[in-house]
């Protein structure tokens, strides 16, 4: 997400956010020479605002139940966001510490983030450097607000580049578009459009993939991506896993969402799915395998908790290739990418 910087030679305020094909930079502000010694500083508030506002996006109120029970986590993240309002009065009035040395802070990191960058600001003084920064931060709250309803032009294609656990339909049919155009996939997939919305896509396309490659070679459609890593070596769990489920009766959206919300569970140092290991636990009591085995193997989520929207868009990717490659090795002359287009429109005929 938006990163701050303290640029000491030039004394300048430089903003940077990634785009999925490298970081742009802009200059917010050079900073009076008075003020120079709080530099760091400032940059270091900054960031630590921006950390607290991108977390709304991808930990929306939406993704955590019924907004409406006081207290609870859908509600907190309801007001968490609707602190996005008084971050400009925080950045020029912030609290500041009493004669006794005390001063309010506040629950909401996002406001006490503001304060903080208030208070850097009130020590350099300098009243233009306050409406740079200003203007700066509403910047920083339109692109986030951009992003939640899919747009990620500008700033906000930071985006790509984080795991939101809501689906965007706009999204979704962005990415549907590139996979017709590109059924193996394409760069733009990771660089234009948010990966949650992108993995729902490809999901779909997975399952049009391994049912054509099933067909043509006489396999099960959810054993295609195991039988292609025996061709190439390829990431087979996470994509069997996607087509199991689909093959059960699952949505791609419902399938792609639960997989990510085990992912943020965990790198939040929670479990979502208890009842899993229990019984991957109880698997091993009955087979008394050794638990270093057994430890070594299991994970807790099929995804990587740093990236999991990424992560998942790779994996599924990677089982439409696995497809390819089963389809092309039963049958050479065979159009692939006609077939997997016209089974998608099949499928998604179906689900209609």
């Amino acid at each position: 997400m938006t990163r701050y910087a303290y640029h000491p030679s030039a004394g300048s305020l430089v903003v940077t956010w990634g785009t999925g094909r490298g970081d742009v930079a802009e200059t917010v502000a050079v900073l009076p020479t008075a003020g120079r010694d709080h530099g760091i500083a400032l940059a270091a508030a900054l960031a630590g605002l921006a950390r607290a506002q991108w977390r709304t996006y991808t930990h929306p109120a939406t993704a955590a139940g019924d907004p409406d029970v006081e207290n609870g986590e859908a509600w907190r993240r309801q007001e968490e966001r609707g602190r996005f309002a008084k971050v400009e009065d925080a950045v020029r009035t912030p609290n500041l510490p009493d004669e006794d040395g005390c001063m309010l802070v506040f629950y909401s990191p996002i406001e006490d983030a503001a304060h903080h960058v208030g208070r850097v600001l009130h020590a350099i003084g300098d009243e233009d450097l306050v409406d740079r920064v200003v203007v700066e931060v509403l910047t920083e709250q339109a692109a986030i607000t951009a992003a939640e309803l899919g747009d990620l032009a500008g700033r906000a294609r930071q985006a790509v580049e984080l795991t939101r656990p809501e689906i965007s339909p706009v999204q979704v049919h962005a990415a549907d578009t590139l996979l017709r155009a590109d059924p193996l996939g394409s760069v733009d997939l990771f660089t234009e459009l948010d990966p949650a919305a992108a993995s729902v896509a490809a999901a779909h396309w997975l399952r049009a993939a391994a049912t054509v490659a099933g067909e043509v070679a006489s396999i099960d459609p959810v054993d295609v991506v195991a039988e292609a890593d025996d061709i190439e070596a390829l990431p087979v769990e996470t994509p069997t896993v996607v087509l199991e489920r689909l093959d059960a009766g699952e949505t791609p959206t419902q399938v792609v969402v639960d997989l990510i919300a085990d992912a943020i569970a965990v790198s939040a140092g929670k479990v979502r799915d208890l009842d899993g290991i229990l019984d991957a636990a109880q698997e091993f009591e009955e087979h008394d395998d050794d638990p270093e085995d057994w430890t070594e193997g299991y994970r807790i989520c099929r995804l990587d908790p740093t990236r999991p929207a990424i992560d998942l868009l790779e994996d599924l990717l990677a089982g439409i290739r696995g497809c390819w490659l089963v389809f092309s090795e039963a049958d050479s002359d065979a159009d692939f990418e006609t077939a997997i287009r016209t089974e998608a429109d099949a499928e998604t005929r179906r689900l209609q």
